[in-house]
């Protein structure tokens, strides 16, 4: 019981540090899923921090509230469009883990069935270095399709060259 003290305390402290509201333990299996979900968000953020320190990004943004509260998954591509990074969370929209991504480009969720017209609407923003907001129909892993909803933007550094671009997606119905 008294682990159990401990374990609360450090819960406590890192829910704080993160502005998290918990709610009051019922199950230790539902706890226990949803702070794993917390920590591997928590080392996600931390990942995205310091590609924005290294780059010197200028845009502010706010991992934690993409990945806390509204539960994005985050793809960071470098400026020719290959993925640096995809956070934890993408295994549970498409089935990739994010290490299968890494060095290949967004094109590889899309299909036959994905819209040509948003393809070009996207490559038209990503040229011109503008942000965009798309519904796309991507496949999973497995094949099978889904509807992505997707918020991108280019990340401009210091002296204003695009590094990177930031995509937050979520599955929609």
């Amino acid at each position: 019981m008294n682990e159990l003290v401990h374990f609360d305390k450090a819960a406590e402290e890192f829910y704080s540090a993160h502005q998290i509201k918990g709610l009051p333990l019922t199950s230790w299996d539902l706890y226990s899923e949803y702070f794993g979900r917390i920590l591997k968000s928590s080392q996600d953020a931390a990942i995205l921090d310091k590609i924005a320190a290294d780059h010197r990004w200028v845009t502010p943004l706010t991992f934690e509230q993409e990945l806390f509260q509204k539960g994005h998954v985050v793809v960071v591509t470098d400026a020719s469009l290959k993925i640096v990074h995809a956070t934890k969370n993408m295994v549970e929209m498409n089935g990739y883990n994010p290490e299968e991504v890494l060095g290949k480009t967004p094109k590889m969720f899309q299909g036959k069935e994905t819209s040509a017209e948003t393809r070009q609407y996207i490559s038209d923003a990503v040229k011109d270095k503008k942000p965009f907001e798309a519904i796309v129909l991507n496949y999973r892993k497995d094949g099978s399709p889904y509807k992505c909803w997707i918020k991108a933007q280019p990340i401009f550094n210091n002296q204003k060259k695009v590094v990177h671009f930031i995509a937050y997606e979520k599955e929609v119905a």
